[in-house]
């Protein structure tokens, strides 16, 4: 088997969030790509075969939990004889630090792809803050641009000793 073969293959998760499962079958370890914007982290699960009714998310203290659940389809008066790949459910978490705006978490799927937005705290939304002079004469930028040691200090708000 090639390593991107080996690669591909589903990963079983071994002890999910310190849980004991209860649930006989496979459970696999959805691929995650997780993006950071400005003001929001997205990430995006791939769960083949996991409709909206069969996902699952819950936050819980600081960890954000999701579980799919996939319904194998067999055509009626068949049954399965050899099969590629291996049917089950999905199950990843994640802990959250506490820039995360936990009220304003989003989830949408789509063909098989979980979309979760979680939005930034406000308190750590990066802003810009302006620079006002301290001697009201003019910008500072005097002082610091002539390259005396005591007028670069001045300008920072300190002496010179």
């Amino acid at each position: 088997m090639t390593t991107a073969e080996t690669n591909m293959r589903k990963q079983e998760p071994g002890n999910v969030a310190g849980a004991e499962r209860t649930s006989t079958g496979k459970v696999f370890v959805p691929r995650v790509d997780i993006a950071e914007t400005e003001d929001k982290i997205c990430l995006c699960a791939d769960l083949p075969g996991v409709d909206q009714d069969g996902i699952d998310i819950t936050l819980e203290k600081n960890v954000l939990t999701i579980k799919g659940e996939v319904k194998p389809e067999v055509p009626e008066g068949y049954s399965l004889v050899y099969a590629e790949y291996d049917i089950g459910n999905f199950e990843r978490a994640f802990t959250l630090s506490d820039e995360i705006d936990r009220d304003g978490i989003e989830a949408t799927v789509n063909n098989g792809v979980l979309h979760l937005t979680l939005p930034k705290a406000r308190h750590v939304l990066s802003r810009k803050i302006s620079v006002k002079s301290s001697d009201g004469a003019g910008n500072g930028r005097e002082s610091a641009q002539s390259g005396n040691a005591a007028g670069t200090h001045a300008a920072a708000g300190t002496t010179a000793g």
